[in-house]
């Protein structure tokens, strides 16, 4: 078997023997990535391309499946069930595994994933503006980090030489970013009680928000007496008003979440 480069030590014990047992993955695990940010294959951002965006994702694994909490918020706000990483290939364990790899990769050899993110923002920016495309970096496609405080300058750089902009959505309503023009945030909603301040000061400092209804009916005009407005033709969320909710329609388990996550009374 290959030699395994990550320390595993943390994580369960069922994913480090199908890691150490597989000599497919045993193989992942001794080295570093290719790339971190993909592009092209997730069917939502795809949207943006008619409007001359190509966005770049960085998936991680999500909540505390790596050994480390990658998302502050996931059991406070009850979203580690019906998290995107289950919607679509994200229930597919060569996908888990592979952002798994990311997210240890980050955490363990953090210099060499700064430089590597770095490149990786360098080139999907020459890439799109040889497309005639705005580039857009969504650097927690299924996690929760504070990038701004590791890769700033990076997405200052690529904002002044490329016209790049960087984005997220986030369940951590009190980080201040410098400049929402390099880095813009949407504050992700969930109804559960334990929840709530932080929902208060997202509405506190006007937030666009985006609140995941279960689609059995169609959204609310307004909803927390904020104006509504669909989410779903697009995910250039930089593009929305600040102070509005963006309505999305729960994929993957969300569709069976009764935890308060999922919107299901509007």
């Amino acid at each position: 078997m290959p030699k395994i480069i990550y320390d595993l030590s943390k994580l369960p014990e069922a994913t480090r023997r199908q890691i150490t047992e597989s000599r497919k993955y045993s193989a992942w695990f001794s080295k570093f990535p290719d790339k971190l940010f993909a592009s092209g294959g997730d069917a939502k951002t795809i949207l943006g391309e008619p409007f001359a965006v190509r966005t770049f994702i960085l998936y991680g694994a999500p909540g505390m499946s790596s050994g480390v909490n990658m998302c502050p918020m996931a059991k406070i706000a009850k979203c580690e069930v019906p998290c995107l990483n289950t919607a679509g290939r994200g229930a597919m364990t060569s996908v888990e595994m592979a952002r798994l790899r990311k997210t240890l990769f980050w955490q363990q050899y953090p210099e060499q994933f700064i430089a590597m993110f770095a490149r990786d923002v360098e080139r999907g920016c020459k890439q799109a503006l040889k497309l005639n495309m705005v580039p857009a970096f969504r650097p927690n496609g299924t996690t929760d980090v504070r990038w701004e405080l590791y890769v700033w300058d990076i997405m200052v750089n690529a904002r002044k030489e490329y016209g790049a902009r960087f984005y997220d959505y986030t369940k951590i309503a009190n980080r201040n970013v410098p400049d929402p023009e390099v880095y813009d945030l949407t504050f992700s909603y969930s109804g559960v009680k334990a929840f709530q301040p932080q929902v208060k000061l997202a509405l506190d400092k006007d937030m666009r928000m985006a609140v995941v209804f279960d689609g059995k009916r169609s959204y609310p005009k307004k909803f927390l007496g904020k104006l509504t407005i669909d989410g779903s033709a697009t995910d250039i969320r930089f593009r929305d008003k600040q102070g509005v909710i963006v309505a999305l329609c729960a994929k993957g388990k969300a569709k069976q979440d009764k935890s308060g996550f999922v919107v299901t009374t509007y």
